[in-house]
């Protein structure tokens, strides 16, 4: 029922956002920017930065960019939910949406000024970029959609193979019966 797929997809949406939000605005009325808290020393620190471009910081003169990208990410995958009969997919579109909005809020809404506002980056891992809730759940649903394409499951949760005839156990399948590897 493709029903329980929306409501899957909005609960992680609403999950990643929600996560993301709370944690930023902790960081931010907990700590001065710049501060680094050790966590569990020397894996991981907190480390407040405001970052105005992308991953690593690239492009940082273009962060009213990354502002049109995350509309159109996000546009793109609330136009999908109709599509998605399987869980993992419902899951990593979550994900991702829960992500780019999370993220789309900072360039909204915080300084210096609408649509051009910094990411709020806070989790500091020893020689990686320093992240957030957001990035980690837009980069763990892109894992999970590279993991479910490799693997040939399509967002209707059918297997690539399903819809090849004369495929080892097709008179097996019902019609309403397309393979629940993924649901």
């Amino acid at each position: 029922m493709p029903l329980q797929y929306g409501a899957v997809m909005l609960l992680c949406t609403l999950v990643a956002y929600t996560l993301d939000q709370l944690t930023k605005w902790w960081v931010v009325a907990t700590m001065t920017e710049g501060q680094v808290t050790p966590v569990l020393p020397p894996l991981l620190h907190w480390r407040f930065i405001r970052n105005p471009g992308a991953a690593f910081s690239i492009g940082t003169d273009y962060t009213w960019v990354f502002t049109i990208v995350m509309v159109v990410v996000a546009v793109a995958i609330v136009l999908q939910v109709r599509k998605v009969a399987s869980w993992g997919w419902a899951v990593a579109l979550g994900l991702v949406l829960g992500g780019a909005l999370g993220n789309l809020t900072d360039r909204l809404l915080r300084e210096p000024s609408f649509g051009q506002g910094h990411v709020v980056d806070f989790i500091a891992l020893p020689n990686f970029a320093i992240f957030n809730i957001a990035d980690s759940a837009v980069v763990s649903g892109v894992v999970l959609i590279c993991i479910l394409t490799l693997r040939g499951i399509g967002m209707d949760g059918r297997r690539t193979t399903d819809d090849k005839p004369g495929t080892p156990g097709d008179d097996a399948r019902t019609a309403g019966d397309q393979g629940d590897d993924d649901r």
